[in-house]
This record gives structure tokens, C-alpha cells and sequence, in this order.
């Protein structure tokens, strides 16, 4: 008899795969295939343009809509220079805590997901349960709407998501959208004491970085909505954290690397505040032109994440409340998955073990407690689907 695997004895194995967003998660997704394959359960992908990462998602119980999908990422965000005191890849209990990468963020929560669609289709449900696994979630949440219309074309469409980003098992009904570009200034190059007849690109990219502090500080002042007023902090932020350029001191700078991104919060359209960004972009560019003709400004969206609507009377918030007992009313300022799903149409909450400040740090680790709860939710929503 296939060996049925336990949510720990799970989870150890998926964190042992390394799938650090720059690198390929297939070994990941091969190892998850065969397990459902072998308790009779078919799986599908999606891959992404280069055939190095994939999307796997399942269905179990009858062939029908109005479903529930339990939905997370592969990915995990890397271990470089972090000062870990155990191997990151290899799940270590201790001090009533689980260490590894992606214990809770979220290969925790994905591990309690393949638990529950195993245990759905051995026990049998009345209605479907789904999973989907989705890549590239930490680089922008890139993977996820390519995946979502596949699923789409192949399954029943079920009616709600829940996504399992880390709220100890609290229901977030809202978070904020995003919006990010890689901004590359292109200048030309003279010696620094005729830096008129040149373009600095450092120089040419400052402006641009400062309309982001003007936009911040004008957006602190103003009143938040009554939906923004939830978020901390409650207005949309834009925000530059890397920056590169220059070849030496004493000469205009040919180039200038930075990244711009978004939270916006909803209510407001992250198109609009992208708009008004390459307008001023725009601008920047034709000053630069006037000076030289060579020069200019390229932009590339990296990606694009609608935020979370709470969602009055929604099937998802509904359910999730009736499993945790939970009745606050909690919002996040990070992006999800969860924004992509209700775009689509599925009524969307998040809902997962863990608290999102151990994501992504050193030692990062859930809770047992709150791991053991996750189990909980889990056979409660199985109960809940047979009816």
C-alpha cells in the first residue's frame, strides 16, 4: 500500500527541495506529481516560458463546479548571507518551533494542503477540493495568473480560494495591490567639468526618485478612505530600494539602474498610479533628449498584483470564519495570490498558519502549535466537503 504521508513528514520533504525563486522548482513539482499520482490523483501543469518552473494544481471529489481551492506558492526567498543556525533546506524541530525555509513561508501551509486533497479523495467528499501550487509568487506574484487561467480551461471552476499566506489562521479579507518596474536611465558620458554638454544618468534618475517622496508625503497628508483607514500605513507608498550607476567620480554617469514599486491601496487603480509614473517618465526622458539625442529612459514592468477586496458576505470569508471561529476584520499591506483569484472571479481570503514575521528571516520558523492548528483546519474543511 502507498505510504501516506504525515503534514510534518510532508512539509520536511518540500522544504528540502531548494526553490529559490531564481532557480527551477520542477524537482519540486516532479516529487509532488508522484505523490498524488500515487494515491490516484492527477495533477496538471503549467510551465513558464523557459520549461524551468511550473504550476501544478489537482482536483478531488465529483466533477462539478462551486469547489474550494487551497492555494500556494513553491517559491521561497533565498538564504545568502543570512546567519542560519541549521541546515535552512532541512525541517528541525526545537523549542516547540519547526526551522527551515518556507516552514511558513508557506511550504508549511502547502504541506497541509497535499495532506487535505489526499485525504479528500481516499475519504470522498460531496464537494471538490483543488490545489494549486504556483510559482514565482516572491518575485511579484508572476506565476499565479497564468496558472489560474489554465486551471480554468481543465477543471471545474470551483467557486472560492483560500490562500495560505501566514495570518495565524486569522481570515484577511483585504491587502493592498502592487505594482513594480525596473527603471534603466540611459545618459551619455562626458568629463565632469563640461557635465553640460553630457547627461548624468544618476543626476537624471534623481527627480524621478523625488516625485516618489512628493507622492509619499502627499499621500500622508490626505485623508484615507474609510477602506484605506484599515491599512497600516493607510495610504498608498511608492518606494525605491536599490539603486546602481555611475563609472567614476569625475565623469556623467552613462547609467542608472533602480527599481520603483507600489502599494496601492483599494480602492485606487495600480494602473493609474503606473500611468502617471511613465508620464512623468516621460517628461524626464524629454529633458534628457534636449540636451543629447542617445539618451533615454526604459522601462520594465515587473509585475502587477490587485489588491484584496473584502468582499461583502463572500463565500470564502464565510467559510474560513466557520472553520477558525474567527469574526475581526484584518487587512495586510503585503500582496498576495488571493487578489489574482478574485480578479478572476472566485470569492478570496487569506488564511494560513504562521505569522508573516518570521517570512523570509534567518531561522525562519512556525510554530508547532500553530502547525498542529493548520492540521485542524484542514480535516475541519475535509469534514465540511463530505457533507
Amino acid at each position: 500500500m502507498t505510504q501516506r504521508l504525515t503534514p510534518v513528514e510532508l512539509m520536511s520533504k518540500l522544504v528540502s527541495f531548494p526553490t529559490v525563486s531564481r532557480d527551477s522548482n520542477l524537482p519540486l513539482v516532479d516529487w509532488v506529481e508522484d505523490y498524488l499520482r500515487e494515491h490516484g490523483i492527477t495533477a496538471h501543469r503549467h510551465y513558464d516560458e523557459t520549461g524551468e518552473k511550473a504550476a501544478l494544481f489537482a482536483h478531488v471529489g465529483p466533477e462539478v463546479e462551486g469547489g474550494v481551492v487551497l492555494s500556494g506558492h513553491t517559491d521561497v526567498v533565498p538564504v545568502d548571507g543570512q546567519p542560519w543556525t541549521s541546515d535552512p533546506f532541512t525541517v528541525e524541530e526545537r523549542d516547540g518551533k519547526y526551522f527551515g525555509r518556507g516552514c511558513v513561508d508557506m511550504k508549511g501551509f502547502d504541506a497541509l494542503a497535499i495532506w487535505a486533497l489526499v485525504e479528500a479523495h481516499l475519504l470522498g467528499v460531496a464537494r471538490p477540493l483543488q490545489l494549486a501550487l504556483s510559482y514565482d509568487e516572491e518575485v511579484g506574484c508572476v506565476g499565479a495568473p497564468p496558472m489560474i487561467e489554465r486551471m480554468l480551461e481543465v477543471l471545474p471552476r470551483a467557486e472560492l480560494a483560500i490562500i495560505g499566506e501566514p495570518s495565524t489562521l486569522q481570515a484577511v479579507t483585504g491587502h493592498k495591490g502592487g505594482l513594480g518596474y525596473d527603471v534603466h536611465v540611459v545618459g551619455f558620458e562626458v568629463h565632469s567639468s563640461i557635465m553640460h554638454r553630457g547627461v548624468n544618468a544618476i543626476m537624471a534618475a534623481a527627480p524621478l526618485i523625488d516625485w516618489a517622496n512628493q507622492q509619499n508625503a502627499e499621500d500622508r497628508a490626505r485623508t484615507p478612505s474609510e477602506l484605506g483607514s484599515m491599512f497600516e500605513p493607510p495610504w498608498t507608498t511608492l518606494h525605491v530600494g536599490q539603486i546602481s550607476g555611475g563609472t567614476a567620480h569625475n565623469i556623467t554617469a552613462k547609467d542608472c539602474r533602480f527599481g520603483m514599486d507600489f502599494r496601492v491601496v483599494p480602492g485606487e487603480d495600480p494602473e493609474e498610479w503606473g500611468a502617471r509614473f511613465e508620464a512623468r517618465v516621460a517628461e524626464a526622458e524629454a529633458e534628457m533628449q534636449a540636451v543629447h539625442p542617445d539618451t533615454r529612459i526604459e522601462l520594465r514592468r515587473k509585475f502587477r498584483v490587485p489588491g484584496l477586496q473584502p468582499e461583502e458576505g463572500g463565500a470564502a470569508e464565510g467559510l474560513a470564519r466557520q472553520i477558525t471561529g474567527d469574526n475581526g476584520r484584518h487587512v495586510v499591506s503585503y500582496g498576495t495570490e488571493a487578489g489574482q483569484f478574485q480578479e478572476r472571479g472566485y470569492s478570496a481570503v487569506i488564511c494560513g498558519p504562521g505569522d508573516i514575521a518570521q517570512a523570509h528571516q534567518p531561522d525562519e520558523f512556525i510554530t508547532v502549535a500553530q502547525f498542529d492548528a493548520g492540521h485542524d483546519f484542514m480535516r475541519r474543511l475535509v469534514e465540511k466537503l463530505r457533507g
